[in-house]
C-alpha cells in the first residue's frame, strides 16, 4: 500500500518545514526541470523558484536563531521561547538534538513556572515520540500539553494537540479515535479562522477516510485542502495533497495518474529540499513499479527510501520499505530473503504497536508462507490479520486478507470455502474500485470454477481477468494464454479426438482389407477425413492465439514459434508416410504410426495451453516425436536421450517445446543422405542452478549446412527461439540462451546446440 503525508501542526510557528543548515544537503534538480518542462508543469517552476528562496530563508532562520541562543545567556522567558523555536525547526530531521534543547528548554521554564513554555515543550515531547514511533508515550504527552493549553485557554495550543493525538492514534491504525481528535482540531481552526489549521486538519481526516476505503470522501478533503494550501502559496501543503491524491489513484490501480501526482508532489519536496517527505513518495513510487513488475525501478526507490528512513529513524517507514523490497525479492522468486525482510517488518510494526501495518506484515508473510508449502502456518497469520484489519476497519485490508485464505482453501482443494473467500474479497474491491485485486479474484474464481467443473462461470470469470487486466496497462506475459476458453469452448471438441483416433484406426484396418476393391477411392476418404481431423484441432489451437497476438508483443514471438513446432511439411509428410503404408498393407505399421502421430499431435496442442509443463512432459514428446520419424526412416536413427541424476523431471517446470525444433531441424538438414550411421543426442544437465540442454548429432555439420540449405529460413527460426527465450529469461528471472556450434571444433563431426532453459520448481514439490 502507498504511504499518505500526514500535516503535523506546530504550537507557535508557521506550518512550512525547515531543516537544519548542517543537514541539508545538495539536491540534483536536472531530473526535475527535466520532467517539469517535458510535461509542461509550468506552474511547478514557479513553485521551484519561489522554494530556492524559501529554503534560504529557513536557513538564515536557523542560523539566526542559533545567533540570538549564543548571545542570549539569560535563563529566562525569552530563551525559553527561543529553544523552543529552534526544537520546531529541528525536531523532525534531527532527534537527538531536539531532545537535549527539549529537556533545557523544560528544565528552564519549570524554573522560571512559565506555564505557557512548558506547554509547548510538553507539546514537542510528543511529536518526538511520535517520530520515534512510541505512540501511548506521544499520546500521553499530547493530552498533558492539552490540558496545559485549555487551562491557558490557548485555542491555538488546543487544535495542535488534538492534531498530535489523532497523528499518534492514526499511527495505531485506531482510525475511528484519529478521526474523533482530527475533527476536534478543525473546529476549533475554523472558529479562529486559521486557514492553515484547518487545510492540515482536512489533509489528515483525508487519511483516515483513505485507510477506512472511503476513498470518495478522501479525495473531497485532499482537494478542499490543496485549494487551501495553494491560495496561501503553501507548496509544503500543496504537494502533501498530490501525494495522498496519487496515493488513492494507486489504490485503484490508476498508475498514470498516481505517477503524475507523486512526480508533482516529489518535484516540490526536492525544491524544498524536504528530506522526511520525499521518504514517503520514494515508497509510493517505488510500490507503483513493484506492482507493474518493473522490479530494477523499484528497487532502486525503496533502497532510497529506506536509507532516508533509517537516517531519521523512523520505523514506520523502514518497515514499510521493508515489505516493499520483500515483494520485490518474492517477484524475483528469492523467497528466503523475502522472508527475512517481511519477518524484520513484522518485528518493527509490532515494536511500535501499529495494528494496521502488523497485519499487512502478517499477510505478506502468510503468502510466501503459501507459496513455500507452509500452509497451516499461513493459516493461522492470515486468521490473525483478519482480526487486526477488522478491529481498526480497514476495508482494503480485509480485501487482500479473504483473498489471501481463499488462496490457501484453494491449495487444500476446500473449494466451498475458496469460493466464499474469494467473492468476499471480491465484493469490497468492486466497492473500493480496486482494479488489481478485482483482477486477483478474477482470476482465481476462474481456476476455481474450472476445478469445480462449472466451465460456463470460469469462462466468464476469465474474460473478467483479462478485461481487468488490459486496464491496468499490463504489458507482461498474461500467464494463463486461452485455457478457460480451451476447457469450455473446446472440451467436445478436445473429448472426441480420441474417438476420432479410434475410428481412424477402424477405418485403416478395414481400408487395407478392401483395398483391392477400392484402393484410390478409401485411400482418398482416409486423408480427408485425416486431413480434417488435424485441420480442426490446429485450428481451436491457433483461433486463440490470433485473437490476442495484437495484445502483446511476447504472445507475438509464441505464436512464432508454436506455428513453426508442427508445420504443414511434416503433416503432410506424414500422411504420406501413412499412405505408402496403407497401400503396402502394413496394417500393424500404419496402426502404430497412426496412434504415435496422434499422440504427438495431442501433446503439442495441449502443452500450448500452458506457459511451463513439467520437464517430463517435454521428454515424452521428444521421445514421441523421434519414434514416430523411426518408423519410417530408412537409415533409422541412433536416438539417445541422458538426463543427470539430480534433475527431478517431475519438480522442473520447462516453456514447452524448446527442444524438439532443433532435432527436427537436425532430421531434416544435419545428414547426407548416404549416411549410413546417423546420432542425435539429447543431454540434459543441472549445474549451477542452470538447466542445460546439448543437443549434438554427427551430421555435415551447421558450416556445411548453411551452405547447402536455406540460410534465412534457419536464421529465422533462431532468432525467434533467442527472442523467446530472452523474454522468458526476463521472465524467470534467470538466465536463458542458445548457442550452436560446429563440432569440428572439438575435432568432432556435426553440430552442437546449447540451450540454457529457464524454469520453475513446482509449489507441490
Amino acid at each position: 500500500m502507498t504511504l499518505n503525508d500526514q500535516t503535523i501542526s506546530p504550537c507557535n510557528a508557521p506550518l512550512t518545514t525547515v531543516f537544519s543548515s548542517g543537514l541539508i544537503k545538495r539536491v540534483i534538480f536536472s531530473r526535475v526541470w527535466l520532467y517539469l518542462f517535458k510535461h509542461k508543469y509550468w506552474f511547478l517552476v514557479f513553485f521551484l523558484m519561489f522554494s530556492l528562496s524559501n529554503v534560504k530563508a529557513h536557513n538564515n532562520k536557523i542560523d539566526s536563531l542559533k545567533t540570538a541562543l549564543e548571545n542570549h545567556k539569560a535563563n529566562d522567558t525569552v530563551r525559553v521561547n527561543l529553544l523552543n523555536d529552534m526544537i520546531h525547526q529541528i525536531y523532525d530531521v534531527d532527534v537527538n538534538n531536539a531532545e537535549t534543547l527539549v529537556q533545557e528548554s523544560g528544565d528552564l521554564a519549570e524554573k522560571l513556572n512559565f506555564e505557557k513554555g512548558k506547554a509547548d515543550v510538553i507539546y514537542y515531547k510528543a511529536h518526538i515520540e511520535i517520530i520515534k514511533s512510541n505512540y501511548p508515550k506521544a499520546i500521553n504527552y499530547a493530552k498533558q500539553a492539552l490540558k496545559q493549553y485549555t487551562l491557558l485557554q490557548d485555542k491555538s495550543g488546543e487544535s495542535h494537540s488534538l492534531n498530535c493525538i489523532g497523528i499518534a492514534y492514526e499511527y495505531q491504525a485506531n482510525y475511528p479515535k484519529a478521526l474523533e481528535y482530527y475533527k476536534k482540531s478543525a473546529i476549533i481552526d475554523e472558529g479562529l479562522n486559521d486557514l492553515k489549521g484547518v487545510a492540515g486538519s482536512l489533509n489528515n481526516i483525508g487519511n483516515v477516510y483513505a485507510y477506512q476505503g472511503n476513498y470518495k470522501e478522501a479525495i473531497l478533503n485532499y482537494n478542499r485542502a490543496k485549494e487551501i494550501k495553494q491560495q496561501l502559496k503553501d507548496f509544503n501543503g500543496v504537494a502533501r495533497a498530490y501525494n495522498n491524491i496519487g496515493s488513492i489513484y494507486a489504490e485503484q490501480s490508476n498508475f498514470p495518474l498516481a505517477l503524475e501526482n507523486f512526480n508533482r508532489a516529489l518535484a516540490t519536496y526536492d525544491s524544498l529540499q524536504n528530506k522526511e517527505r520525499t521518504v514517503m513518495l520514494l515508497i509510493n513510487v517505488g510500490t507503483i513499479y513493484q506492482i507493474q513488475n518493473k522490479l530494477d525501478e523499484a528497487i532502486i526507490y525503496l533502497n532510497k527510501a529506506l536509507e532516508r528512513s533509517r537516517e531519521q529513524n523512523d520505523k514506520r517507514a523502514i518497515a514499510i520499505c521493508l515489505n516493499g523490497i520483500g515483494n520485490v525479492y518474492k517477484s524475483q522468486f528469492k523467497n528466503e530473503k523475502a522472508l527475512v525482510l517481511f519477518g524484520d517488518a513484522l518485528e518493527i510494526n509490532r515494536s511500535i504497536d501499529n495494528k494496521s501495518e502488523i497485519a499487512k506484515s502478517l499477510n505478506n508473510v502468510a503468502d510466501l508462507q503459501l507459496v513455500l508449502n507452509q500452509e497451516n502456518k499461513a493459516f493461522s497469520n492470515y486468521n490473525n490479520a483478519l482480526a487486526l484489519f477488522t478491529d481498526v476497519g480497514s476495508q482494503i485490508g480485509m480485501c487482500r486478507t479473504y483473498l489471501g485464505l481463499a488462496k490457501y482453501y484453494h491449495s487444500q482443494k476446500q473449494y466451498t470455502e475458496a469460493l466464499k473467500n474469494t467473492l468476499k474479497s471480491q465484493d469490497i474491491a468492486i466497492q473500493l474500485e480496486l482494479i488489481q485485486l478485482q483482477k486477483e479474484t478474477a482470476g482465481l474464481l476462474s481456476t476455481i470454477y474450472k476445478n469445480t467443473g462449472n466451465y460456463k462461470k470460469a469462462l466468464a470469470s476469465h474474460e473478467q481477468f483479462k478485461i481487468l487486466n488490459d486496464s491496468l496497462f499490463n504489458k507482461d506475459n498474461i500467464e494463463k494464454i486461452a485455457q478457460i476458453e480451451y476447457e469450455y469452448k473446446y472440451k467436445q471438441a478436445l473429448d472426441s479426438a480420441n474417438i476420432r483416433e479410434l475410428q481412424l484406426t477402424k477405418t485403416v484396418m478395414d481400408t487395407s482389407q478392401d483395398l483391392a476393391k477400392s484402393k484410390q477411392n478409401y485411400l482418398w476418404a482416409i486423408i480427408v477425413i485425416l486431413i480434417m481431423s488435424i485441420v480442426s484441432g490446429s485450428m481451436v489451437f491457433y483461433q486463440k492465439f490470433n485473437t490476442i497476438k495484437l495484445k502483446n508483443q511476447s504472445i507475438i514471438t509464441e505464436q512464432k514459434l508454436l506455428r513453426s513446432q508442427m508445420t504443414p511439411h511434416f503433416i503432410f509428410n506424414s500422411l504420406s508416410v501413412l499412405q505408402g503404408m496403407i497401400l503396402n498393407k502394413e496394417e500393424k505399421k500404419s496402426i502404430t504410426y497412426l496412434s504415435k502421430f496422434s499422440k504427438l499431435l495431442r501433446i503439442v496442442l495441449e502443452n500450448s495451453r500452458d506457459k511451463v509443463v513439467p520437464l517430463i512432459q517435454e521428454l515424452d514428446a521428444i521421445d514421441n516425436y523421434m519414434i514416430l520419424q523411426n518408423l519410417d526412416a530408412n537409415t533409422p536413427y541412433d536416438y539417445s536421450l541422458l538426463v543427470d541424476e539430480d534433475i527431478d523431471i517431475n519438480m522442473l517446470l520447462v516453456p514447452p517445446m524448446l527442444i524438439q525444433p532443433f532435432i527436427e531441424n537436425a532430421i531434416e538438414h544435419a545428414f547426407m543422405e548416404d549416411q549410413e550411421h546417423r546420432e542425435i543426442m539429447v543431454q540434459l544437465s543441472f549445474k549451477e542452478k542452470k538447466l542445460s540442454c546439448i543437443i549434438t548429432d554427427n551430421g555435415i555439420g551447421i558450416d556445411a549446412m548453411s551452405q547447402k540449405s536455406n540460410t534465412e529460413k534457419k536464421s529465422l527460426a533462431t532468432t525467434i527461439t533467442s527472442e523467446r527465450l530472452r523474454m522468458l529469461a526476463k521472465d524467470f528471472n534467470m538466465s536463458g540462451t542458445i548457442s550452436i556450434k560446429d563440432r569440428k571444433k572439438y575435432q568432432k563431426q556435426g553440430t552442437q546446440v546449447t540451450l540454457i532453459i529457464p524454469y520453475k520448481i513446482t509449489e507441490n514439490s
